[in-house]
């Protein structure tokens, strides 16, 4: 039966740590400092269940046990935007929006940050442009923790991906199936010949 995204509701706090213990066992934790910027405010903006998703994940982020696996950094979490003069254009390219309208759960390693938007949706922020990239969204933070933790799992060789693979596809999420650059054409393009 096709995974769907109604399915994984919930993922942040019912499902990511045995996730995180069974592939990632010997990461080291992430570390924030304790002034890292609070995300109360941002929860306030939220739906619900994007709110639920995000406290459980902040919740994990700062407790100092969860292990590194989204390049969660003091520079990669609760990115002050505006403090670091840089700007935020919505897919469009044009509306221009504030530090207020996102919140950085972390980075891809290159030096974009992965943002919750107040939709509950999660999208890319290119460092170039300054701007959340529409082929790289998820639906919400569930999916995306989800398809993040099994796609560096992959990444690592503690993963087949012909295991999840076609749980990548039934969800649907642009993040992981837009052909340049979501998830499986960057795993695709990082096998080694032969």
């Amino acid at each position: 039966m096709p995974l769907t995204v109604d399915q994984l509701a919930g993922y942040t706090d019912r499902g990511l740590d045995a996730d995180l213990a069974r592939w990632f066992p010997g990461e080291p934790p992430v570390r924030v400092p304790v002034s890292t910027r609070p995300v109360e405010p941002f929860l306030a903006r939220l739906p619900h269940g994007a709110a639920t998703a995000l406290a459980g994940f902040d919740r994990r982020v700062r407790s100092g046990a969860m292990p590194q696996f989204l390049d969660i950094y003091d520079w990669s979490y609760g990115f002050d935007f505006e403090a670091n003069g840089v700007g935020i254009l919505d897919s469009d390219y044009e509306t221009e929006l504030s530090g207020d309208d996102v919140w950085s759960v972390g980075c891809d390693g290159g030096g974009n940050y992965y943002t919750v938007l107040t939709s509950g949706r999660v999208a890319l922020w290119f460092h170039e442009e300054e701007v959340l990239e529409a082929d790289t969204q998820y639906d919400n933070l569930d999916v995306f923790l989800w398809s993040a933790v099994r796609y560096r799992a992959v990444r690592a060789g503690a993963l087949d991906l012909a295991a999840v693979e076609a749980d990548f596809r039934s969800l649907g999420q642009p993040g992981v199936l837009a052909p340049e650059l979501g998830l499986l054409a960057s795993l695709r393009s990082s096998r080694k010949p032969g």
